[in-house]
C-alpha cells in the first residue's frame, strides 16, 4: 500500500498559533515512510526551519489545493471560502454534525468536489472516546480566564503565553472565590479544576448525576461557572435567562464548549462567541460570558505538543485501520442527512 501524503496547512485565522503536528512528531511520521509537506506559516508556534529540520518539505501558504489528488490535508480550524469545491481528504475539526452555522454549506463542497471531512472531533475509539483532543487545555485556560475576569484582571486583547506565566497570574492573592464546574469528570473539566484549584478556588464538581436533576439555585451560588460538557446530543439548558433575573452571586461564565447556534446549546444566555480581542461580553443579568472557540490556542506550545503526541500515531495508520474507518462514515452519515437539502436549494 503506497504511503500516505501528508499535507500540514497554514490557518488563516490570525489568532490560531497552534498545529496538529510538532517537528518531532512529523520527524517520527517521516522515518515511518509517511511524506510529509508543510506550508510556511509566520504564526505557527513552530517555526518552518524545525519543520524542514526534520525532513518535511516547504510550500507556499495557502498552496494546499494544488496538493495530489491522494493527499490529506492537515489542519485544525476553519477551511478559507476558496476552493469553493473540495476535492481532498480533510483532517481538522470542521464542526459540521452538530447544525452549526454553515455546516450544510461546508458538507455541500465536500461533496461537490468529491472530497471528505475526517473530522477530528470523530477520530475515536471503539469506546467512542476521542483519541486525540484539547480539552484539558481548553477547560484549563478558560477557567483561567474567567477567574482573572473575576477578579478585574483580565485585559484585552489577548495575547499567547505559557502554563507558568498563566498560573503565576493564577496565584496572586485574591479574595476567595467559589466556582462550578460542570463536565467535572472529562479532559476538558480537568483542565479547568487544575486552574481553579491553582487559583485557589473552592471548587465544586459536577457531571452526570448532578446534571440530570440540576439545581439552579445551587448553581447560582457559584462565583464563576465553567461548562466544560461535550454534548452529543439536545439538552436542556443548565442556564436560561429567566433564571438570571433574582438575585445571584455568579458573575462569570466560561462556556468552553462553545456550541452557540447549534441545539447542543446548553447556555442560552448568549448568543454569539467572544474573540481574542474582545473575551468577555457582558449579558442580561450582569454576567460576563467568556466564549472562545480557540482557547487553547492561548497556550500554543503546551496544546500543540499533547494533541500531535497523541494523534501522531494514528496519523501514522492513514487509509487503514478502524478508527479511520469511523471518521469517514460520521462524514457520509452527515453527507446523506443533508443531501436532500442541497438538491432542493440547487433546483
Amino acid at each position: 500500500m503506497k504511503a500516505p501524503y501528508l499535507v500540514l496547512r497554514h490557518e488563516t485565522r490570525p489568532t490560531e498559533r497552534r498545529a496538529p503536528l510538532t517537528p518531532a512528531t512529523a520527524a517520527d511520521l517521516i522515518r515511518q515512510g509517511l511524506t510529509v509537506t508543510v506550508e510556511r506559516s509566520p504564526q505557527r508556534v513552530f517555526p518552518d526551519e524545525e519543520y524542514a529540520a526534520a525532513g518535511c518539505t516547504l510550500v507556499p501558504a495557502g498552496s494546499w489545493p494544488d496538493a495530489p489528488d491522494d493527499a490529506y490535508v492537515l489542519g485544525l480550524k476553519e477551511l478559507p471560502r476558496h476552493p469553493d469545491a473540495l476535492r481532498h481528504r480533510h483532517i481538522y475539526f470542521g464542526h459540521a454534525y452538530k447544525g452549526q452555522p454553515g455546516a450544510a454549506d461546508l458538507l455541500r463542497r465536500f461533496t461537490q468536489g468529491g472530497g471528505a471531512l475526517l473530522d477530528l472531533e470523530s477520530l475515536v475509539d471503539e469506546h467512542g472516546r476521542r483519541v486525540a483532543a484539547f480539552g484539558y487545555w481548553a477547560g484549563y485556560t478558560g477557567a483561567a480566564l474567567a477567574v482573572l475576569r473575576h477578579g478585574g484582571e483580565l485585559t484585552d486583547p489577548l495575547t499567547p503565553t505559557t502554563r507558568e506565566a498563566l498560573e503565576a497570574a493564577l496565584k496572586a492573592d485574591r479574595k476567595p472565590l467559589r466556582a462550578l464546574v460542570i463536565g467535572a469528570l472529562g479532559r476538558c473539566g480537568g483542565g479547568a479544576v487544575d486552574a481553579l484549584t491553582a487559583a485557589g478556588a473552592e471548587v465544586t464538581r459536577w457531571d452526570v448525576a448532578e446534571t440530570a436533576n440540576l439545581d439552579v439555585r445551587a448553581l447560582l451560588d457559584h462565583d464563576i461557572l465553567v461548562n466544560a460538557v461535550l454534548a452529543t446530543g439536545p439538552i436542556e439548558p443548565f442556564l436560561t435567562p429567566a433564571a438570571l433575573r433574582g438575585p445571584h452571586r455568579l458573575s462569570v461564565v466560561a462556556d468552553v464548549t462553545c456550541d452557540v447556534g447549534s441545539p447542543f446549546h446548553a447556555l442560552p444566555i448568549y448568543h454569539e462567541t467572544t474573540t481574542w480581542q474582545r473575551p468577555a461580553r457582558r449579558v442580561d443579568g450582569g454576567l460576563d460570558v467568556i466564549a472562545i472557540d480557540n482557547l487553547p490556542s492561548l497556550l500554543p506550545r503546551e496544546a500543540t505538543a499533547d494533541f500531535a503526541a497523541d494523534l501522531a500515531p494514528h496519523l501514522a495508520l492513514l487509509g487503514d485501520g478502524a478508527i479511520w474507518r469511523r471518521c469517514l462514515t460520521a462524514f457520509t452519515t452527515a453527507a446523506d442527512r443533508h443531501g436532500p437539502h442541497w438538491k432542493g436549494s440547487n433546483a
